[in-house]
């Protein structure tokens, strides 16, 4: 597990080996993966030596809670937010993931503020979606927020790591659109976070099923389902794994997703709200208060977390005693719940439980005689009446719960995050997801008819539902001269309901607009149109992108009669391909006719180089640069530059040239373009205060410990042999002055004044501890001056025994060496005699 560093001889490596061991702080190669839920994130790591683990929090929990609260004058994550949210759940924001990607009209923003009335959701005005608006210094989008939660994610796996992390995998829902997305995207931005991909968190927990059972993935095609039920929705997968055969790798396993269903609404979020809205009516049917316990924010909070735990308990019990002490007004509740009323209270829920597992074999065009497995993930599946209902629906003889349900998403995206990381090599294991919502290409052209003029509505299917991607496709738009726009849109939705239609949000995404086709036609007026090329991309994120916008213009080239140069010669024969932006060719001298037939004779007449188009497609860039590599051509001379999409080789009489000329577009998201620079602004301005205030606390704490410390320290014994009355006193009264300084204005004063106060007293308690630490490191001390005593009186009474002739020492040397031993041995007996007044110096 090296990075991919060139290590150019065994020297250079020996030096970056040192410098890893070492620590060198510039080097961090570990990776991280998020696994995003709307209730519970779980972040996994990989860096050398440590394979991939489960990244733990501050409270040594495996998952932490995906939640932010926001106060004056600090920020708290995880389990302390949430626990803010029983006490002030205005300044708590949980279920983010809810409001990504949404205008404020969106059906999903009304559910939010239903479940959440406490918070004030208004529309930004330049973008139509929502923002939270604490007061009016404090306001916040989801995607800001979602930031600083995904901040905090890095926070705690880099202390785990031991080192800085950037790069990261993150999960998102499936049925995750375009806006959702790119939302999730910026929240990584925002975070400082650099995404090596989104990844779906189906297709994760796919990923780590079959890693570890790469044994059984034969060329035979398995089917399997996973069902995941998480906090806020279900997703049904079908996934087919078999080994297929690469150029790159050979033979290697594969996943392919081949059908989604998914249901938004369905989760074990919504089953804690009936149980906590059945609670509040428990509480008010007991009548100990006149007041309704609905309107009570805080109350109802309570009654939340209260469901969470019984909803829980009751996955194990038939019934459970439900109890919050305090409520409200000082009122304890206590009231049993049964199984059978939780389920009763979700019925229509467990009906919704089958419909994924039907659309999921529809879009795979399978039956469930296909399906291998059925496979549980997701917090929710552990209720008994959602196992109970899937069984039945699924008809297999029992469901498969062979994978952490909490964990594998985590574990899938660490595995793929190390694949896609340059620092680590891995066994490969290859991914094919899918869209799963259709994308086309909408367009209107101007028509004309027995002189009559219409508009034409055109559409281009651009990826098809369930489509794998990463993928690349080009449209061609022809009969175009001039300047025009077109839509990019979703295609057929038919397949989901209208309430999922209603919460998917605009059916646009994007409104491209072409500059510059009038000019480019105009000068190729002599040349053959082949249409306009818009060049797509769907990434490995599933994030759609259109790469670049060409005209192609064809002409034939004629015969011309100029000098024959080397360069034009060997152009004939070789096109060159070298990186992503350029196409280098070497050239140094220009050569008459007289040698031109040294590279493979003909006719000495040469013809000029004409630029023609190169193929976009990676597989061929690779063979072109893959002949360059493996030519023998030896070259040492000047460069020439020239953009990629043109390629070198002179074309002869009669040849057809291809000629490109890209266009300038612009990319109009429905969603308005969102200030960066404003959100990373404010959010600086957070962290900043976020980290001026750990270092004050860090620094009052440091004072009041060695305030405390340093007061009982005076007592003990070993302090009292250093130190003297008058000093003990001195010190005592200044530790009581800045005790009561504590209680009335440390609590108040600033970072500065309280390192001043620190500074003072440990300059005045200096001497103590010096002499206490001299004092305990004397018994060591002592027996090494003893053994060297020891030795040097035997070497002094060897060298007097030395015969006078042979004699290699003067007297004066053995006389200072007489005399320093002897003066040693008086101080150190009166060291450990225990007069230690006198011994400080020596």
């Amino acid at each position: 597990h090296l990075p991919d560093i060139p290590f150019f001889n065994l020297e250079g490596f020996a030096c970056w080996w040192t410098r890893w061991s070492l620590g060198w702080p510039q080097l961090s190669i570990a990776v991280m993966s998020v696994d995003l839920g709307s209730e519970w994130m779980k972040m996994a790591i990989v860096k050398p030596g440590v394979p991939m683990e489960i990244v733990l929090n501050k409270e040594s929990r495996r998952k932490t809670p995906t939640a932010v609260c926001l106060k004056e004058n600090e920020r708290l994550f995880g389990d302390s937010a949430l626990g803010m949210s029983v006490k002030n759940p205005k300044t708590v924001y949980l279920h983010l993931q809810s409001l990504l990607g949404k205008k404020h009209d969106n059906l999903q923003v009304a559910l939010y503020q239903k479940r959440f009335p406490e918070h004030q959701l208004q529309e930004d005005p330049v973008r139509g979606t929502v923002y939270f608006k604490y007061s009016e210094e404090m306001q916040y989008t989801a995607e800001e927020l979602l930031g600083m939660v995904l901040n905090y994610s890095c926070g705690l796996a880099q202390d785990f790591a031991e080192q800085p992390i950037k790069d990261a995998v993150i999960t998102v829902p499936a049925f995750f659109n375009q806006a959702e997305r790119r939302a999730v995207l910026q929240a990584a931005r925002l975070a400082g976070l650099k995404v090596l991909q989104l990844i779906n968190d189906n297709t994760a927990v796919a990923l780590n099923y079959g890693v570890f059972r790469r044994k059984d993935i034969d060329n035979t095609a398995k089917n399997v389902m996973f069902y995941d039920m998480g906090s806020g929705s279900t997703t049904a997968t079908i996934v087919t794994y078999q080994t297929v055969k690469t150029k790159e790798s050979g033979t290697q396993p594969q996943l392919q997703i081949r059908g989604v269903g998914f249901d938004r609404g369905l989760g074990g979020f919504e089953m804690d709200l009936r149980l906590r809205d059945h609670l509040a009516k428990l509480f008010n049917e007991q009548k100990k208060s006149k007041k309704d316990v609905r309107e009570n924010h805080r109350a109802m909070a309570k009654l939340l977390k209260e469901a969470q735990r019984l909803k829980t308990v009751l996955s194990a019990n038939v019934d459970f005693m439900a109890q919050v002490e305090g409520l409200m007004d000082d009122i304890d509740f206590k009231s049993k719940v049964t199984r059978a009323e939780f389920e009763n209270l979700c019925a229509d829920l467990f009906e919704r439980v089958p419909q994924p597992v039907k659309d999921a074999l529809s879009a795979a065009e399978m039956t469930m005689n296909e399906i291998e497995q059925v496979i549980l993930v997701g917090g929710a599946t552990r209720v008994p009446k959602v196992q109970e209902v899937l069984l039945k629906a699924v008809e297999k003889e029992e469901l498969g719960k062979n994978i952490n349900a909490d964990e594998a998403a985590a574990m899938g995206a660490v595995y793929q995050a190390a694949a896609l990381s340059k620092a680590f090599k891995v066994k490969p294991f290859l991914v094919r997801d899918a869209a799963v919502f259709p994308i086309q290409v909408d367009f209107t052209r101007e028509t004309e008819e027995e002189g009559i003029k219409s508009v034409k509505h055109n559409k281009r299917i651009l990826f098809d539902r369930m489509a794998p991607y990463p993928q690349r496709k080009v449209i061609t738009f022809n009969r175009y001269n001039t300047d025009f726009a077109f839509d990019i849109n979703y295609g057929d939705l038919s397949f989901l309901t209208k309430e999922d239609i209603s919460i998917f949000g605009s059916l646009n995404l994007t409104t491209v607009r072409l500059s510059g086709v009038d000019g480019s036609f105009l000068k190729h007026a002599d040349a053959e149109s082949k249409g306009i090329k818009a060049h797509f991309n769907m990434d490995e994120s599933g994030v759609l992108l259109l790469d670049r916008v060409e005209a192609v213009f064809e002409t034939v080239e004629e015969e011309k009669e100029e000098e024959s140069t080397l360069t034009s010669r060997f152009c004939r024969h070789v096109r060159i391909s070298f990186c992503p932006e350029y196409i280098r060719v070497f050239r140094k001298y220009k050569l008459g006719n007289t040698i031109s037939t040294l590279f493979g004779g003909g006719s000495s007449e040469p013809t000029p180089n004409v630029t023609e188009p190169v193929q976009a497609e990676k597989e061929k860039q690779e063979e072109k640069a893959k002949s360059l590599r493996t030519s023998r051509w030896n070259s040492s001379s000047m460069t020439f530059l020239t953009p990629l999409r043109t390629s070198w080789r002179p074309p002869k009489k009669g040849q057809t040239v291809k000629k490109r000329r890209s266009f300038s577009f612009s990319w109009i998201s429905p969603f308005g373009d969102p200030s960066l620079t404003v959100f990373l602004c404010r959010l600086q301005d957070l962290t900043d205060r976020d980290v001026a205030k750990q270092e004050r606390e860090k620094t009052l704490n440091s004072l009041e410990a060695f305030i405390f410390e340093t007061q009982d320290k005076l007592y003990q014994e070993e302090f009292q042999l250093v130190v003297s009355e008058e000093e003990k006193d001195q010190i005592s009264a200044k530790l009581r002055e800045a005790s009561e300084w504590m209680d009335e204005d440390g609590y108040t004063a600033t970072t500065k004044q309280l390192r001043e106060k620190l500074s003072k007293l440990k300059s005045l308690s200096k001497d103590m501890f010096f002499r206490v630490e001299e004092r305990r490191k004397w018994p060591d001390h002592l027996a090494a001056l003893e053994s060297m005593l020891n030795t040097s009186t035997f070497f002094l009474r060897s060298a007097k025994m030395i015969p006078v002739d042979d004699q290699i020492f003067t007297d004066v040397e053995l006389n200072l060496l007489e005399k320093v031993i002897n003066e040693t041995t008086v101080n150190t007996m009166r060291i450990k005699g225990g007069r230690t007044d006198t011994c400080w110096e020596k």
